[in-house]
């Protein structure tokens, strides 16, 4: 069965600093990276480390980020023959990790807001269907619209917050938000099935909550579309939503703890030893 994760994809400039700069503050930072982004790109990535069949639907400039873009999309072994090339500039974000991990960031969309609906057809297995706020809603639609018509689930991480139309929330299975953007859906409550992640105090799902793995932050940057895509491929590979929170949760909370070497090593024996450990403490 298919994952299909349709998204946002960005290169991220990724600056340390010993912390965020105020206002009309200029900070000297202590590195710069360049971080493959954007909540589709990341959570497509992190479904196939967790053992999912991705396929995914997005677009990227012909830029050279775009070319990075691609190349990693190509490594994480996700199938990219929906992916639509776009004649100007790739997606990128401007972020600044500080001391303690946390982080703040500019998004640019670019090619993101060129996606053409009409070109997304969905794989044949196709069982779940991911998106975020990241692209245009009308797209979204169309591709929830096509899940319905296969029978697919819709989950929507509702990322950054934004307002649903009626067509978009009767057409979602299952509403992703965390702590912050669950203020902006409220009403939605009794409508929609949500799923609210709560960072270090964990998820909590149909009443019930639960609570998170114990980890030391290197960088909480990426956290929530690794818990979004493990997530998604245990539910692709057969578990119910609540028998596949420990592992996602659990995946999380790996990544970060983990040096960016350690997170490109991250795999679904190594998330499952993590459990194993803490299930023995």
């Amino acid at each position: 069965m298919t994952l299909l994760v349709a998204g946002s994809l960005h290169l991220d400039v990724m600056v340390e600093a010993p912390h965020l700069p105020a206002l009309d503050e200029t900070v000297t930072g202590t590195d710069v990276r360049y971080v493959f982004g954007g909540k589709g790109g990341n959570q497509a990535v992190a479904a196939a480390k967790m053992g999912a069949k991705v396929s995914f639907a997005g677009r990227a400039g012909t830029d050279q980020f775009g070319d990075i873009i691609r190349e990693t999309l190509e490594r994480a072994g996700i199938d990219l023959s929906l992916l639509q090339r776009d004649p100007g500039p790739s997606g990128m974000s401007a972020a600044i990790v500080d001391a303690r991990g946390e982080y703040g960031a500019v998004i640019v969309s670019a090619a993101n807001q060129h996606i053409d609906g009409a070109q997304i057809e969905m794989p044949a297995d196709t069982k779940l269907v991911l998106l975020q706020n990241e692209i245009p809603e009308a797209v979204n639609l169309r591709v929830a619209r096509e899940a319905r018509e296969m029978s697919a689930k819709v989950w929507l991480n509702a990322a950054p917050a934004r307002e649903l139309s009626a067509a978009m929330i009767d057409l979602v299975d299952l509403l992703i938000v965390n702590k912050v953007e669950v203020e902006s859906y409220s009403a939605l409550t009794n409508a929609l099935e949500m799923l609210t992640t709560l960072g270090s105090q964990g998820v909590d799902y149909l009443g019930a909550h639960y609570p998170a793995f114990p980890t030391t932050i290197v960088s909480t940057h990426g956290a929530g579309d690794m818990f979004v895509g493990a997530l998604a491929a245990r539910v692709i590979a057969g578990e119910s939503i609540a028998a596949a929170l420990p592992f996602a949760q659990a995946a999380a909370a790996l990544l970060v703890g983990a040096t960016q070497a350690e997170r490109e090593a991250l795999s679904v024996e190594k998330v499952l030893r993590f459990i194993e450990v803490q299930d023995s403490l």
